[in-house]
């Protein structure tokens, strides 16, 4: 390849760590990714290893400068984003467990994790400014929820932590040495308000971890940036051995995943009329505003922590691919269609669109085989609009069909379902003022054809797709180009870096369908609701 500048981004989801080098235009010129752990203890619990992070982070990044054909002098900046988990560091910023287990490897409680349920119900019943600023309920996602439960239920690790950090700040501390915050970070998941000064102490006493107040709140970032910003003095030199690149080389502020994929989704122009949806394990729907616009059960608005001066209005599906796949793999056909797919060179997804799509080859008249079945998939709560996290899933209208054929309509319903749980979030978006003419998704599922379509089809929105292969990695990257100075900052950088794709529109002959079926997926939505009320009345009765 020619030798012109590079910039890094780093990703680190839920199942992996991921690398890719992209030019000043926006196209990506080298990949790579590779797993990390995953604990699981129960239903509610899961956990990760800093240590296990920062490995598949260095292999990733040594790997995608190798399989790119660039050398360390080219990449002029580097950006990281990361799933928002909470990570807990000891003195001098050892590893500290934050895991019932006590296994010291543990330190990281996973964005997914709902143990903090309960400390969650207590501070929403608190109250405080900064809930006005998360659609009135905190979710134990967050990472107060999550501090509190440290601090009742592993006082030790709470009380001994130097430093409570997400996990993309981690990252760029583990890289520089700066152990400087993203606004991003602390805005969406800390209850930091920027536009009103930050950290309210007042309401950290009210609920209980008065004491991350002290020094300056030191321990939870006394010193907070914009994403782009460069950090400390750039890589240090143990960083830059370990990933394999030049020491001092820039280092942005990082962004969440989501808002990482929601700035390499979106160009300039769009701005105003197009959400992002991030599609992948879970999927998150951006909206930005020019006005401060209270929605109850969405998060935000958080004042510029995607965009600067602009505020951001967040709502989201805590399962959505993983939803999908769960789906799947409760059917009797997932193994033998597994294998059916596999003998054929597949993968089972590819598979089932394949087989879907010779049917239906403009896809939308799929949704007519799947009428009586209606799929909800809030097998993990739900995020938005409802802010509920003790909401389970339902799949109605199954039979004894154990075939292929079958399997295919779970897959369809499962998508629909994703997309009318979708479609709830920008209703309610919609009737607080703030609506959008067009979805640009990003996310493992963008790459379908068959879920572009429905998507569109089940809310009513044309979808467009971003022409980089991965969004996420490229809005990791434009905060590198951003804090190298080779681009003057993230409005610049998203007009000469992000481009869209094909625009997928709804199929209007299949509104009517789609209209009954999302007032049926409502309509159960609730009673599964009203049906776990009736019995926790039942259970408080003896």
């Amino acid at each position: 390849m020619t030798a012109e500048d590079l910039f890094l981004g780093v990703d680190v989801g839920t199942g992996s760590a991921r690398a890719g080098l992209f030019t000043e235009a926006g196209q990506m010129v080298g990949y790579a990714a590779h797993p990390i752990k995953l604990w699981r203890d129960g239903e509610t619990m899961v956990e990760q290893s800093t240590a296990d992070i920062w490995s598949a982070v260095c292999r990733t990044v040594c790997e995608a400068i190798r399989l790119s054909g660039a050398n360390a002098r080219q990449i002029k900046g580097i950006g990281m984003d990361a799933t928002c988990s909470l990570v807990v560091l000891g003195q001098n910023y050892a590893t500290l467990t934050a895991s019932l287990s006590g296994d010291p490897a543990r330190d990281v409680i996973v964005w997914m994790d709902h143990r903090a349920e309960a400390q969650a119900e207590r501070i929403n019943s608190v109250g405080g400014t900064p809930l006005a600023y998360v659609g009135n309920c905190i979710s134990p996602e967050m990472e107060l929820p999550k501090l509190l439960w440290l601090k009742e239920n592993l006082p030790g690790s709470f009380d001994h932590a130097q430093a409570f950090m997400d996990l993309t700040d981690y990252l760029t501390w583990r890289a520089t040495g700066s152990a400087t915050r993203s606004s991003c970070t602390v805005t969406c998941k800390w209850a930091y308000l920027p536009h009103l000064g930050g950290w309210d102490a007042g309401f950290l006493n009210s609920i209980g971890l008065g004491s991350l107040t002290g020094h300056d709140f030191a321990r939870i970032g006394n010193h907070v940036v914009a994403p782009g910003t460069a950090l400390g003095q750039g890589l240090s030199a143990e960083a830059a051995r370990e990933l394999g690149l030049l020491p001092a080389t820039p280092v942005a502020a990082g962004l969440i995943d989501a808002h990482a994929g929601g700035l390499g989704s979106l160009p300039d122009q769009s701005s105003g009329t197009a959400a992002a949806y991030v599609f992948g394990t879970s999927a998150c729907l951006m909206a930005s505003s020019e006005a401060e616009v209270r929605v109850p059960g969405i998060w935000g608005p958080y004042w510029s922590a995607m965009l600067p001066d602009v505020w951001l209005l967040e709502g989201g599906q805590t399962a959505a691919g993983a939803a999908i796949d769960f789906a799947l793999r409760a059917h009797p056909a997932w193994a033998p269609a597994t294998e059916a797919a596999k003998a054929e060179g597949s993968s089972l997804l590819p598979w089932l669109e394949a087989r879907v799509m010779a049917r239906h080859p403009t896809i939308s008249p799929a949704a007519t085989e799947v009428a009586r079945m209606h799929s909800i998939l809030d097998l993990a709560g739900n995020r938005s609009p409802l802010a509920d996290p003790s909401t389970r899933g339902l799949i109605s209208g199954i039979s004894l069909s154990d075939d292929f054929l079958s399997l295919e309509r779970t897959y369809i319903a499962a998508v629909l379902g994703v997309g009318y749980g979708a479609r709830h979030i920008f209703g309610t978006l919609a009737a607080a003022g703030v609506t959008a003419s067009q979805i640009v998704i990003s996310g493992g599922a963008a790459k379908s054809k068959l879920v572009r379509q429905l998507l569109a089809d089940a809310t009513g929105i044309a979808v467009a797709r971003a022409t980089s292969p991965e969004p996420v990695l490229l809005g990791a990257a434009m905060l590198g180009a951003v804090a190298s100075g080779a681009k003057a900052g993230l409005r610049a950088a998203r007009k000469d870096m992000v481009h869209l794709d094909e625009i997928v529109h709804p199929n209007p002959g299949m509104a009517g369908l789609h209209d009954w079926k999302f007032g049926a997926f409502r309509r159960l939505q609730d009673t599964e609701r009203q049906l776990w009320a009736e019995y926790e009345t039942f259970k408080a009765q003896g």
